[in-house]
């Protein structure tokens, strides 16, 4: 599954016909057809199962689980007001279901740590850091620093996809699926965002980035390391892999490279 959940991210070919008012219209779609999706999937999520870790790895995951349950718990009021400058509304509804699937994910990794017995942190530097450079820029660098941690996120969701506990490799099986669209998400508004960005502008953006990519996946290689390490995973191994996503993703959210010209937007990998 995880071979085929990373293989539709950024080098599928694009959805769409074409960068306008319908882009959005159908994540709007997309995303309001997830709801059953969403429903069906959780439903199938061994809850009430055993864990069969050993002591050191059941705290291993949950102090990792606890770190990303508070980054996926943010009501994105900020990223929300500064889209709706852009005085598009189908951009908008998109990004408030957007949002809500990010809280989904809180919401699952917090019963997954009350099975552990264990409670939701209240902050954490990670993310108190995320979160001042998410406010202190604009919407195009707000949604870049999405796409960092969703590429960063799709590797360590495929990791916990290894666990030998039944609950979380369902909940990591069930993230992972929208992870992939996420990513696609992003790769959307950036396309549009940079629309008219010279080449030159959109190269320093995505140097920019860069910096950021590599930071992340080294903060989360050293941060969350046995917990990596308990589902089978090397730290220095997760940080390429998760870079590599970011690069599959950075060419064609930048438009660089082969992906430089053209607008057609990717859309999600299946119709609504």
């Amino acid at each position: 599954m995880r071979q085929q959940e990373m293989s539709k991210t950024s080098t599928s070919e694009p959805a769409g016909q074409g960068a306008g008012p319908g882009t959005f219209a159908v994540w709007g779609e997309y995303f309001e057809a997830n709801l059953v999706r969403h429903a069906r999937l959780d439903a199938q999520i061994p809850w009430a199962s055993r864990s069969p870790l050993p002591s050191a790895a059941r705290v291993a995951t949950s102090q990792s689980l606890q770190r990303f349950e508070l980054g996926e718990r943010g009501e994105g009021t900020g990223l929300m007001s500064k889209a709706a400058a852009r005085g598009d509304a189908d951009y908008d509804a998109a990004l408030v279901l957007f949002v809500q699937e990010e809280q989904k994910h809180s919401a699952l990794f917090a019963r997954a740590l009350k099975r552990f017995g264990v409670e939701p942190l209240a902050a954490h530097w990670s993310d108190g850091a995320f979160v001042v450079l998410r406010r202190l820029m604009g919407l195009r660098t707000e949604i870049t620093l999405f796409l960092v941690a969703e590429t960063v996120a799709l590797e360590y969701f495929g990791a916990l996809h290894r666990s030998l506990d039944p609950v979380i490799h369902g909940v990591a099986e069930r993230v992972l699926t929208d992870e992939v669209e996420h990513i696609r998400f992003q790769i959307d508004q950036l396309r549009v965002g940079f629309e008219r960005v010279s080449p030159v502008g959109r190269m320093l953006a995505a140097a920019a980035a860069w910096t950021v990519a590599v930071g992340a996946a080294t903060v989360v290689a050293l941060d969350h390391g046995p917990a990596l390490r308990a589902c089978g995973l090397r730290p220095f191994t997760f940080w390429g892999r998760a870079l590599r996503h970011f690069r599959l993703a950075a060419g064609p959210a930048f438009r660089l490279g082969r992906h430089a010209a053209g607008t057609a937007p990717y859309g999600p990998t299946s119709a609504p």
